[in-house]
């Protein structure tokens, strides 16, 4: 664990040039004091280090010398992929290793091309989950992960839609980060289902290893889950009227499916400017929340039924403002 840190503060004084004691300990989540120790220890062990004294003092390294010693670990090699995603990379339990990765591999490049790298950081962040969530619990992420990388089987107990809790022994075979949300791609009793990681009451490693199914697409499987997914959630068609302004507000209040279904299934606008399209949306009154967002810009046609529960709910709530 030393001899990581070592080298750590090795490439932070090499890529960054001057650094104080405090803006190591920061970057290490270390104390001063250990810092101290460091540095003594990189000195003794050659490496020409040495301190400016003063407010505006620091750490550096003698101008022009560099280390070669940036082979990544395994670790650091995984946490690569998630080098856009650095609270996924936290999430998962691989921050810190995610960020010796990140300096050896800067250490690894040119000057003029460390340089471009360190500018994009500076002017770029990713930011996935949205406005309107709460952050999840997620106790048992690094658990499902480890055992993703090792092909590990759990048990777990998993709290299904509406509140009822089973237990299952799975194969993890993925990890999917979707808006913010983790799921968990595994297979069980030989068919590949989706589990959401935050929904996980408690998990525990059954002590076998399995064998990953020959061909699995994470990507394709996902990719066919959301479609059946989407399917099953908005499994009513609306035919509705949305005027200039409505079209607009599609993709804020009814996402990619509303976006899909204004693209493929809109008609030629009117002399007003209004479309007619085939909206799929979910059965229950969470349909009648969704398009009264639209306000005045929407028309419910068809069906009949949808038609008249949202008239009335236009009604009653007009009753409540008299």
């Amino acid at each position: 664990m030393r001899a990581s840190r070592l080298l750590s503060v090795l490439l932070l004084l090499q890529n960054r040039g001057r650094m104080t004691a405090d803006e190591l300990a920061a970057e290490l989540e270390v104390s001063v004091r250990t810092v101290y120790r460091d540095i003594e220890a990189l000195s003794a062990a050659g490496v020409p280090v040495y301190a400016d004294r003063g407010r505006t003092g620091g750490y550096q390294l003698l101008g022009g010398y560099r280390t070669r010693l940036t082979g990544l670990s395994e670790e650091e090699a995984r946490s690569l992929a998630l080098a856009g995603l650095p609270g996924a990379a936290a999430e998962l339990g691989l921050g810190t290793v995610l960020a010796a990765a990140q300096l050896k591999l800067y250490a690894a490049l040119p000057e003029r091309l460390r340089e471009g790298a360190g500018q994009v950081a500076e002017r770029f962040y990713l930011d996935v989950p949205g406005w309107h969530r709460g952050i999840e619990s997620l106790p048992y992420l690094s658990v499902v992960s480890s055992a993703v990388w090792d092909t590990r089987r759990l048990r777990v107990r998993y709290v299904r839609w509406g509140n009822r809790e089973v237990e299952r022994v799975v194969d993890p075979l993925g990890l999917i980060l979707k808006a913010g949300n983790w799921y968990l791609a595994a297979r069980c009793d030989g068919t590949d289902r989706t589990y959401r990681v935050s929904r996980i009451r408690d998990i525990s490693d059954t002590g076998e290893t399995f064998e990953r199914p020959a061909g699995f697409d994470l990507g394709e499987y996902w990719r066919r889950w959301s479609e059946q997914f989407e399917r099953r959630l908005f499994s009513r068609i609306a035919v509705i009227r949305l005027s200039p302004h409505g079209q607009a507000l599609v993709p804020f209040y009814t996402g990619v499916v509303g976006a899909r279904a204004l693209r493929e299934s809109a008609g030629p606008p009117d002399a007003d400017g209004w479309v007619r399209l085939e909206l799929p949306v979910e059965p229950g009154r969470q349909a009648i929340g969704e398009l009264l967002r639209f306000g005045p810009d929407l028309e419910v046609l068809e069906p009949a039924d949808l038609r008249a529960e949202l008239a009335e709910a236009i009604a009653a709530m007009g009753r409540r403002y008299v």
